[in-house]
């Protein structure tokens, strides 16, 4: 009888072990307050974003933390190239580098390439499909980036875009030129908008021909092309067991040359600074396309030869293009938890966990500008609701921007496209090829202004059909060497 109910408790102890109650967790894992894991995070959040990751991190350690048996260091790696240095040095074992850490923040290209190593942990090992279901399903879905389909990337914080615009400049330009917002809701409207908003002030100084002022800026070149194509009706990289085939749509590019570089070389649209927010605060365009978690940059006042004068914010929806479904962009980086002890995995995934709670994720959203990864945190009564029971201060643009955000879901699809070898290369002709041609271009399009060319003569020959053929075949070139 004593030996039965020995064999009863052991079997008893064994099963409550692998049930994850109390300080044990998947896989048998137990941890120990008394000697609590040690787990590294690495990072590229600064300034306030930094600030209220080491809250979290700390209210961790002094919390469940505690209780748990797991203790968190997180380290900052400067910006986001500074951190996938940091990291590829470290998987690859360069002199001088550190230990890989348990965690650090990630892209999917980047992820994709340690993932290659074998270095990533599956992290469907470590969560039921019932939590997995709690998150948003388009950001677990971009962290299945393996070849087996499982989960490598942890989402913790994503953004999207949205149009940010001064509404002290719009609100008299739309007056005088009874413009109206709903011009803007597609990509076709912002250069139509954009060409009116030009003249019209080009015309406030009949003096001086040509000196009419660009509306509208973009960041993330490369969203533009993957987010157009998907919007109207083709996926740009088309991934299919490991291999991906490049889908250049010459009729889609059409739509981008001709809503992107032929306003730009006509000087409707512009950019000047590293960031769009940049030009806005130098009076250069009043209106930008950007990631939602940038808009606290949008300056509250203009620096121009005139002097400086406040001005107000208008968030809206990212337009579309034209009769195109209403896809928006999904970006941001996960985290990852790497290969190294059952007890140090397990610890990692316990920490991202927590840190996603919807509290926990919308005090984060709520100072760094990104937006929550779980489902039930879209709303705006939960937004309310943590705000209030953290006593937070939220700054008037970020809290605008998460329920716009919030808003967008409702009518618009999340979309990313998936990695693959070589996706970082090719983003980053996405990123440059046009842009920087664009520019290019408008440079010579004012040289051949001051030489006495109307505008219609110094753009004609940059912009018609042998100039975009070119230009097609030379980037459908770019692409190709990219991807292979």
């Amino acid at each position: 009888m004593k030996f039965r109910a020995l064999a009863l408790s052991c079997i008893f102890m064994t099963l409550f072990s692998i049930g994850g109650c109390g300080s044990a967790g998947a896989k048998g894992v137990k941890l120990d307050p008394d000697n609590p894991t040690h787990i590294t995070v690495w990072h590229y959040y600064n300034g306030t974003q930094q600030i209220a990751f080491d809250q979290l991190v700390e209210e961790f350690n002094q919390t469940e933390g505690k209780k748990r048996g797991i203790y968190v260091e997180a380290a900052s790696q400067g910006n986001v190239n500074d951190l996938e240095s940091s990291v590829l040095a470290a998987f690859n074992g360069e002199v001088g580098s550190d230990t890989p850490p348990d965690i650090f923040s990630s892209y999917a290209d980047t992820a994709y390439t340690i993932e290659q190593m074998g270095m990533l942990v599956d992290l469907d090992e470590y969560m039921t499909e019932k939590e997995l279901d709690t998150y948003v399903d388009s950001f677990i879905e971009e962290g299945r980036i393996s070849a087996d389909g499982k989960l490598r990337i942890f989402p913790t914080a994503k953004s999207g875009e949205v149009f940010m615009m001064s509404k002290t400049d719009w609100d008299e330009f739309s007056a005088e030129t009874g413009t109206s917002l709903d011009a803007l809701a597609t990509m076709e409207g912002v250069a139509e908008t954009a060409q009116l908003y030009y003249n019209w002030t080009d015309a406030k100084t009949t003096d001086i021909p040509n000196d009419g002022k660009a509306f509208y800026g973009r960041d993330a070149m490369a969203n533009l092309f993957i987010i157009g194509s998907q919007q109207l009706g083709v996926q740009l990289f088309k991934l299919e067991d490991g291999n991906v085939t490049l889908q250049l749509d010459k009729d889609v590019m059409r739509r981008i040359w001709d809503t992107y570089y032929v306003p730009y070389v006509k000087g409707y649209f512009s950019s000047y600074g590293r960031f769009r927010s940049d030009d806005v605060k130098i009076g250069e365009i009043i209106a930008y396309t950007g990631s939602t978690s940038s808009t606290n940059y949008f300056p509250d006042t203009v620096e121009t030869d005139g002097g400086t004068k406040e001005i107000d914010y208008m968030i809206l929806p990212a337009p579309i293009f034209e009769g195109g479904k209403s896809y928006m962009v999904q970006q941001g980086a996960g985290m990852v938890v790497t290969k190294s002890t059952p007890e140090r995995e397990y610890a990692s995934v316990v920490f991202l966990e927590w840190f996603t709670q919807t509290d926990n994720n919308l005090l984060f959203s709520c100072t760094s500008g990104y937006m929550p990864v779980k489902k039930e945190a879209f709303s705006k009564e939960k937004l309310d609701a943590t705000i209030k029971d953290k006593g937070l201060e939220v700054s008037a643009k970020t809290y605008d921007t998460m329920i716009s955000c919030f808003d967008m879901t409702k009518t618009s699809t999340f979309y990313t496209d998936k990695a693959f070898e070589n996706g970082a290369a090719a983003r980053k002709v996405l990123e440059y090829n046009l842009s920087d041609k664009a520019a290019a271009d408008r440079e010579l399009v004012l040289e051949r202004l001051d030489s006495g060319m109307n505008l219609s003569e110094a753009t004609q020959w940059l912009i018609d059909d042998t100039a975009f053929e070119a230009w097609y075949a030379d980037f459908y070139q770019a692409l190709m060497d990219a991807i292979s």
